[in-house]
């Protein structure tokens, strides 16, 4: 699609950070003309919903300084160099909440913000927990949260959840257990989504 697609023209890196560098583009625009695109670079994240035996899911409590409050989110941490998404999430899991994933299913991958991020985010449903030793990282004080998936949802429609990876994750998995619901004979449903 041309008509749509803008073509770089020169890239200057503006910021290198531990987490993240800013780029400052400028690109030509399909009618021709000329503009200027400032970019987050980043190198990617993995975020997990552990979801219990019984159906309920683990979330933590954090405090985020950008946003100057605390929010609710599912476990999540930034991939590091040489590291798979799968291998992450894993980390990330023990880490954050101290578990270890008997099954991990990959749900999808999302852009945090493409207007202004390269951040891509993949999610993952994380099963058949059992207690691990993790390690959190030294800046990082989290509070875990445990909640059933329809209380979580409750709470992103009254707007106490809040976080976009944490919203599009627990609503990917509600509705998939919703359909499994609706498609199932009541003799074949089980509570929890089983």
């Amino acid at each position: 699609m041309a008509e749509l697609t803008e073509v770089l023209i020169e890239s200057d890196k503006v910021f290198e950070g531990r987490l993240i560098s800013v780029r400052k583009d400028t690109v030509r625009l399909p009618n021709g003309r000329t503009s200027t695109r400032e970019v987050v670079v980043h190198p990617g994240a993995v975020a997990i919903i552990p979801m219990l035996e019984d159906g309920r899911v683990v979330l933590v409590k954090q405090y985020r300084h950008a946003v100057g409050k605390i929010l609710m989110e599912i476990p999540a941490g930034t991939l590091h160099p040489d590291e798979t998404p799968e291998e992450c999430a894993l980390r990330e899991l023990r880490e954050e909440v101290g578990y270890a994933a008997g099954r991990i299913e990959k749900l999808t991958s999302v852009y945090l913000a493409p207007g202004y991020s390269t951040e891509l985010i993949h999610l993952f449903l994380a099963t058949d927990l059992q207690p691990a030793e993790g390690e959190t990282d030294e800046d990082e004080f989290l509070k875990p949260v445990t909640l059933t998936l329809d209380e979580a949802v409750a709470q992103i429609a009254n707007g106490e959840i809040q976080d976009a990876k944490t919203v599009a994750a627990l609503l990917l998995v509600w509705s998939k257990q919703i359909s499994r619901k609706i498609t199932s004979k009541p003799s074949d449903f089980q509570e929890g989504g089983k």
